[in-house]
């Protein structure tokens, strides 16, 4: 799956033994994969080509006010004085206190050739965040790394099964902690980059420690709804939680992703987080988890890294975020 696809995963906002390939060999492996590159919105040299005729554009460009708009992402929270995070010293004064993540991206419905394996190396870092953690015993958000390399088959042309295994915390203390692990199944529409509208439906199931989450197993559900517009991609994913006990313990965790694509290699993209809390009973909107990413994509799903910096905009958001993803076929 394609990293404008911050594949979010079991609650991807809420916010391992590391993997044995570095980043560096990640980077630096041969580009065997053959998945569709990312569009550029032209479909050849010729159209791209300006004409004599062609009068001179009156406005900025789109893709201009897309810069516009990831740099008050960056700066707003900074000129404004972005909420202080709440220190609760139990859950119950935190109830829209995102958890930890490994692993924050919108799904975009794009899957690994099938027959071919993928693994997208997620890391994430919290330099401000809260310090106490979410419930009693659970990890300490701030100044702490969370992982996990994301490994991918392509089964069908509409299916691709996952595994997050190990998930991983580093924390302030120095301590490399065991978090868990995930499976999940994916259906897709066959080929979403080629189309213009695309779906696809996710299903992710989690092996929680007592410090990563305070219910040992946990779901998720995640639609995805695109599409692609010329050099631009809009996309949602309207993600419900659970802890498999009840109804009422559903929660709304949406995600969304407006990104343009100057080229088959580089992207930017703005990228959307929340956290409304149970779906019988949203929570008031301060407590409530609002993020948003600026993001840069570079090279494919295939071979490629994102890069993002996230603020949160209440007191139940995480206040800044670096996100990190590295992807290699093989």
């Amino acid at each position: 799956m394609t990293p404008p696809a911050m594949r979010s995963g079991g609650n991807d906002m809420r916010m391992t033994t590391l993997p044995m390939t570095s980043p560096c060999m990640l980077w630096n492996a041969s580009n065997s994969g053959t998945r569709t590159a990312r569009r550029t919105g032209t479909t050849s040299a010729a159209a791209a080509a300006p004409t004599a005729a062609a009068a001179p554009a009156a406005a900025a460009p789109a893709w201009a006010w897309l810069i516009a708009a990831m740099a008050l992402i960056l700066t707003t929270p900074a000129a404004l004085g972005a909420p202080a995070p709440i220190t609760p010293s139990s859950a119950a004064e935190c109830p829209g206190c995102m958890l930890p993540t490994d692993e924050i991206q919108v799904y975009d419905a794009e899957i690994t050739e099938v027959g071919r394996w993928n693994v997208v190396w997620h890391n994430n870092f919290t330099p401000q965040a809260q310090t106490v953690p979410d419930f009693a015993g659970g990890v300490v958000p701030d100044h702490t790394l969370n992982g996990v390399p994301e490994w991918a088959y392509g089964l069908r042309p509409w299916l691709e099964l996952g595994a997050y295994v190990p998930i991983y915390s580093y924390t302030a203390r120095g301590q490399l902690l065991f978090d868990g692990v995930k499976l999940r199944t994916l259906f897709v529409v066959p080929h979403a980059a080629d189309r213009k509208f695309f779906y696809g439906l996710n299903f992710e199931y989690s092996y929680n420690e007592a410090r990563w989450d305070p219910s040992r197993f946990t779901a998720e559900m995640r639609p995805i709804i695109g599409t692609h517009l010329g050099p631009w991609d809009l996309i949602i994913n309207p993600v419900l939680d659970t802890d498999l006990t009840a109804l009422k313990n559903f929660t709304f965790a949406p995600e969304a992703r407006v990104a343009y694509n100057f080229s088959s290699k580089l992207a930017l993209a703005g990228e959307w987080y929340a956290e409304f809390g149970p779906v019988t009973d949203f929570l008031p909107e301060r407590l409530q988890g609002q993020n948003l990413f600026a993001v840069v994509d570079l090279g494919s799903s295939s071979h490629g890294i994102e890069f993002g910096v996230g603020h949160g905009y209440t007191r139940g958001s995480t206040p800044l975020i670096f996100k990190l993803m590295l992807m290699q076929d093989f």
